[in-house]
């Protein structure tokens, strides 16, 4: 080599030390090269947004199998509040319809009208509290069942006898010992009668 050439130092043809070789030169393999920068972050962008997507929808299905869910839990709810609320009041309905029909007998034995009037005070006194606890009832809910002259239900009615009756077919109810009570649909209490043979 002459004094006036340049010298110029070529890379080493091995791996230089303190380099770490990359996969593909460590397996022999020529680099390929990188894909530009904005391709890169365009696959990293599209596959974000499909990720969004994709718990979005995952939410939006949970959200909407909560909604249901707690509707059916409201109504449910609601029904349940609703029997609740019958069964109470079916159960005062029970415990207040013997007062009511002692009060009853008390005015058919006094041999007073009850929707009428008296000049006896105690006797204007039983009257005024009868029809005052009849009304209360009624606007509870509870109607009296006056069944006479209809075929008998069992369902709705109870026999204490059976009698004959002219003119009258077999089944039939021909007379009330006691009132039978409903609230609603609901049977409070059967009508104690008589009934035809």
């Amino acid at each position: 080599m002459r004094a006036d050439e340049e010298f110029t130092e070529r890379p080493p043809a091995g791996p230089v030390p303190g380099e770490e070789p990359s996969s593909s030169q460590a397996a022999g393999e020529d680099p390929s090269p990188a894909p530009p920068a904005d391709e890169a972050v365009e696959d990293d962008l599209d596959a974000l947004v499909a990720d969004a997507h994709r718990e979005r929808d995952e939410y939006l299905e949970l959200a909407k199998r909560t909604k249901a869910d707690f509707e059916n839990f409201r109504k449910r709810m609601a029904g349940e509040v609703s029997a609740a609320s019958l069964r109470g009041r079916s159960e005062v309905a029970r415990e207040v319809l013997p007062v009511l029909d002692d009060l009853e007998r008390a005015i058919q034995a006094a041999g007073l009208d009850p929707e009428g009037d008296s000049e006896d005070g105690l006797a204007h006194g039983v009257l005024l509290v009868f029809r005052g606890l009849r009304d209360a009832l009624a606007r509870a809910g509870v109607e009296a069942v006056d069944p006479i002259g209809e075929k008998f239900d069992p369902m709705a009615h109870e026999a204490l006898s059976t009698m004959k009756v002219e003119g009258t077919e077999s089944g039939i109810v021909v007379e009330v010992m006691q009132k039978g009570y409903r609230l609603g649909e609901q049977l409070v209490r059967p009508a104690r009668v008589v009934v035809s043979e």
